[in-house]
């Protein structure tokens, strides 16, 4: 197996044993990001459109850093504090795709990272 780490400064550092992204046989498996703002190491979004747009940015920062974009974007997993926020994220993910959308599912679950609403992990392929 050809197995890659990929990382970069323009999204946050991660907060655990784990790399933000690893390139293993032409798939980008991308961890689950949340809304930290990677310049100041701190979320300063104050509403669930705002921390979307964040982690939204933090994933297409390391697209970037693998020389992909949302095109090559095959599956995603969103993680919500509470699924009355689907619409509102759903508003805001939508913008990054275009044609083609990526296989996804939508989970409510007891609590994410540092108190957060949302957390969106992606693969991506060559």
């Amino acid at each position: 197996m050809s197995k890659k780490v990929i990382n970069t400064d323009q999204a946050p550092a991660p907060i655990g044993p784990y790399n933000q992204s690893v390139l293993a046989n032409g798939f980008l498996f991308i961890s689950g990001q949340i809304a930290i703002n990677p310049a100041t190491g701190n979320i300063e979004a104050t509403t669930i459109a705002e921390e979307t747009e964040q982690v939204m940015k933090n994933l297409a920062a390391i697209l970037k850093e693998a020389s992909m974009d949302f095109s090559h974007v095959a599956k995603t997993t969103i993680f919500l504090s509470d699924m009355a926020y689907f619409a509102t994220v759903n508003e805001v993910y939508a913008k990054y795709f275009s044609g083609d959308h990526p296989a996804r599912e939508t989970v409510a679950v007891k609590g994410l990272p540092k108190g957060v609403n949302v957390e969106i992990s992606m693969i991506a392929a060559v």
